[in-house]
């Protein structure tokens, strides 16, 4: 679809060029032909065709190296904010006392391991090997308690006996709503009678805004497609039915090899479906706040916490 339009690709040249794009299949693990652009359907929310391949090891660890750089607050924040983050959860959410913490989706450990410093005891769990290698590493070069798990969240026995669940970063949204509920419900299984579930969650308007963002691309030498120089074009779309927004990559490699597609989901929710998402799955006494500071100060443009009790 990209836009207005498809993309043609000469040698040293790049142009728009009138025409749409309909019919076709495509699936990230076939490789494509840039002529093969005009026979991609628009992308199905949640579909498996094209689904970044956040277990992949080399994936993984392109991705590892977005989540250390300090440049942006990307893949990862910037360990500044991060350290302000948990500074609000161990005081205000943990009361400062020694908690048993469960983070979902915890990427290479930088709340866990802030957290472990502070005399909590963590368990992470994320899909990335590379991530869940690089925590485990830290945490045993320091002699942290931290456990990391390599495990698929909406598939996952989280375990038991924690006082506190963390899934921040919008990580909620990038599951289709049935597995979104499944992993709230298991979140709260996990929790002790009382303990609390600290979630990060994107505003409707923001993911709405996502779907309808304008086509781009850029050119780079590596980037988390691809460790050889590379031009990524990007598409969004905004599906009204599934209230979901889709980014689709179009991974075009300059050595001229076969370009790869990715394409990921971001699933929209008003204020009051969190509300009823969360108490259908048995929690209750949710709170709102600002930010993962607790307070306006620390405002990321379309995020928002909901911290809820078991």
């Amino acid at each position: 679809m990209l836009g207005q339009g498809t993309v043609a690709v000469q040698p040293g040249k790049l142009a728009w060029v009138v025409g749409g794009i309909a019919g076709g299949q495509y699936s990230n693990a076939e490789p494509m032909l840039l002529s093969d652009l005009s026979a991609v359907e628009p992308p199905v929310p949640f579909s498996s065709e094209g689904k970044i391949p956040w277990h992949e090891p080399e994936f993984s660890a392109r991705m590892l190296r977005e989540h250390l750089l300090q440049q942006h607050d990307r893949a990862s924040r910037r360990f500044e904010r991060i350290d302000r983050h948990v500074s609000w959860l161990h005081g205000s959410v943990l009361g400062g006392r020694p908690a048993r913490v469960l983070d979902l989706g915890c990427g290479p450990g930088f709340y866990t391991s802030r957290l472990a410093r502070l005399g909590h005891d963590c368990v992470g769990i994320d899909f990335s090997p590379a991530s869940i290698d690089h925590a485990r590493s830290e945490a045993e070069g320091e002699g942290l308690a931290c456990e990391y798990r390599l495990q698929d969240l909406a598939s996952s026995d989280f375990g038991d006996g924690y006082d506190a669940a963390l899934l921040v970063f919008g990580e909620l949204n990038t599951f289709a709503p049935s597995d979104a509920r499944s992993i709230l419900g298991e979140a709260r299984r996990a929790l002790v009678p009382g303990g609390v579930l600290v979630l990060e969650v994107h505003e409707e308007a923001f993911v709405r805004a996502m779907g309808a963002g304008a086509p781009t691309w850029f050119t780079a030498q590596q980037g988390v497609f691809s460790d050889e120089p590379h031009l990524c074009l990007r598409e969004c779309c905004w599906h009204p039915m599934q209230r979901a927004a889709t980014e689709r990559h179009f991974m075009v490699p300059l050595s001229g090899a076969a370009l790869r597609v990715y394409t990921s989901t971001t699933q929209a929710y008003s204020d009051d479906e969190y509300l009823d998402v969360l108490v259908g799955s048995g929690f209750t006494k949710v709170e709102r706040y600002d930010s993962l500071t607790g307070d306006a100060e620390g405002i990321e443009p379309g995020l928002f916490v909901l911290v809820a009790r078991k």
